[in-house]
């Protein structure tokens, strides 16, 4: 591992290699591998948090270039793999607690070190990653064995079919020759495709003895701690859980009686699978620094509280449109879920309110933006700007749009241009510019563009606008299908009748000054008297990103025409026919 420092810590007969990044000066997290791992599976990860602490990993006894126990029967109990993180951590942290951070097996022996008591006051706070507890996970099978009820009944077997592979391990022999052959040797490209693991350095020449010693962890200690689970297994420290929600091993439903066991729990999820150190590691860092520090500074976290709280927390999202209407109630909500929240806008006025609001909301960093979002070049810049100074844009919501309403033969081409540079080419230039860059990290992320009803409710009132709406639809559904693979999300939120302020700048063609000053006044009272409030859409759109949906009609009535553009397209048609009352 680059610019790692090595040394050597004896315990228990065991030589377990450590590796240290950053100043010992400041607060030390200690990260924990998990099977069939070794340390390295941390290593992009401890990159990123050894600017700011004192990061220790090291190989788990009989793994990496740790040794292993002899006989293997027997050395791999909790009990002396909690001896092993007692000698590390008072080699590197003599004076002062740790924060501990574990992944999959790693996790799982370290919920045993936060739950015992011989490790009091030398933990400072735990995040855990993909591994549940084996005394919270007994009890949890316990309380469904004797209370079954059909749902409960559900999730044991749900669990119990994601279990397979520990029923293998505890098979004799088989697993080592596994390892130790044919398997160990296609393993990296098994986690390539299944996992989307880049190819690397990891995993490492070690894999095949360690995963054939590591077998000895499942038989030392699944089957004794699920019969007999501890009955005081209370975490004495602040927990950070943080779970992928595409986790092939662990049901997220593991987790649903934790508090019972946590007194102090911050929830995450992420929508990833289960090998995050590796796929997800710049919002595993940012998470791990964001309850670390507040821990320090004896803080509740950012992220405790507020909607979506456990999804959003300390992302980074850049609302367009977002001095007003649905982009700042959307740029809100995001701030209250605890997101970092770039607000942009062509007027930097109410770009800047927005911001104000959104630190004000519980946002973790909120900065304004100005930008007309049909200025090919003003984009490219702002792009730049916010790549260097913010970071990768996590969510991204294009919401920037203007209306024009008129008669197709009324509506001129500087008319249509118009339109199509803010709603359409706006929306482009954003997932151009903002997507490219999500999809050359490779860490997933997810965009909303705001479509409309009127995408899939024809308007003989509306032709530009409705035009420029569907080809935001289908550049959506477009997109959904391209950025799959690179586990980016997107979504078209198409909203109805929403009180906001675009019929304050929408054009009415084909008509004098007065006239339209008229219907504009009239379109205004309408949109008051519907009165939609722009954070029930602004809810919907993080409903939306929270559960991957492709298209999200919003209101009543945009309901009713995404069905009938479905399943009865004609009555849409004929509905158009009718002359709107201007």
């Amino acid at each position: 591992m680059k610019d790692a420092r090595e040394r050597r810590v004896h315990t228990g007969g065991i030589e377990l290699c450590v590796a240290e990044l950053g100043d010992p000066g400041r607060p030390t997290v200690v990260l924990v591998h998990g099977y069939p791992d070794s340390k390295e599976v941390w290593s992009e990860v401890a990159a990123r948090l050894a600017d700011d602490f004192h990061v220790v990993l090291y190989d788990v006894r009989g793994h990496g270039r740790s040794t292993a126990p002899k006989p293997l029967r027997g050395g791999f109990t909790l009990a002396k793999l909690t001896d092993d993180f007692l000698a590390v951590a008072d080699a590197v942290s003599p004076d002062r607690p740790v924060h501990l951070v574990g992944h999959d097996w790693g996790s799982v022996q370290s919920w045993e070190f936060v739950t015992v008591e011989r490790t009091r006051g030398r933990i400072a706070s735990f995040t855990s990653v993909s591994g549940p507890s084996l005394d919270h996970f007994g009890h949890w099978i316990d309380a469904r064995v004797k209370r079954p009820t059909p749902r409960r009944v559900g999730q044991l077997l749900g669990q119990g079919a994601k279990s397979w592979y520990v029923y293998l391990l505890h098979t004799p022999v088989l697993p080592e020759l596994a390892w130790r052959g044919p398997l160990g040797k296609r393993w990296p490209k098994l986690l390539e495709r299944a996992e989307k693991i880049p190819a690397g350095d990891y995993p490492t020449a070690t894999l095949p003895s360690d995963a054939a010693h590591g077998a000895w962890l499942y038989r030392d200690n699944v089957r004794p701690r699920l019969r007999h689970p501890r009955p005081d297994a209370v975490a004495h420290v602040p927990v950070q859980l943080i779970t992928p929600q595409g986790d092939a091993f662990l049901s997220e439903r593991l987790y649903d009686d934790l508090e019972r066991w946590v007194p102090r729990l911050t929830r995450r999820t992420l929508p990833a699978k289960h090998w995050v150190p590796r796929t997800r590691p710049d919002q595993l860092a940012r998470w791990i620094e964001e309850f670390t520090t507040s821990v320090e500074r004896g803080e509740p976290s950012r992220g405790a509280g507020g909607r979506h709280a456990d999804r959003f927390g300390g992302q980074l999202a850049l609302v367009t449109g977002a001095g007003s209407g649905i982009g700042r109630a959307t740029a809100l909500a995001l701030a209250e879920a605890g997101a970092r929240v770039v607000a942009v806008d062509r007027d930097a006025g109410t770009a800047a309110r927005t911001a104000e609001l959104a630190l004000e909301r519980g946002a973790s960093g909120a900065w304004p933006e100005t930008v007309d979002v049909s200025d090919e070049q003003a984009m490219e810049k702002l792009a730049e700007r916010v790549h260097r100074e913010y970071g990768v844009v996590d969510v991204l919501v294009n919401n920037a749009g203007i209306g024009v309403s008129g008669s197709f033969f009324t509506t001129t081409p500087d008319d249509w241009r118009k339109v199509l540079d803010v709603n359409l080419w706006g929306v482009i230039h954003g997932c151009r510019l903002f997507g490219a860059r999500m999809a050359e990290r490779g860490q997933g992320g997810h965009i909303v563009n705001i479509a409309s009803a009127a995408a899939f409710q024809p308007s003989r009132a509306l032709p530009a606008y409705s035009t420029s709406k569907a080809a935001v639809l289908m550049l959506s559904e477009c997109l959904r299908a391209e950025l799959a693979a690179k586990d980016i999300g997107v979504t078209a939120v198409c909203p109805g009748i929403v009180n906001t302020d675009i019929t304050s700048t929408t054009r009415f063609t084909g008509v004098d000054e007065t006239e339209a000053r008229r219907r504009q006044e009239r379109a205004s009272r309408l949109y008051g008297k519907r009165n939609y409030p722009p954070e029930k859409v602004a809810r919907a759109i993080l409903d939306a990103v929270a559960e991957d949906r492709a298209v999200v009609p919003v209101t009543p009535e945009a309901r009713g025409a995404y069905l009938l553009s479905r399943f009865a397209p004609g009555a849409l048609r004929k509905l158009a026919r009718v002359e709107p009352k201007l």
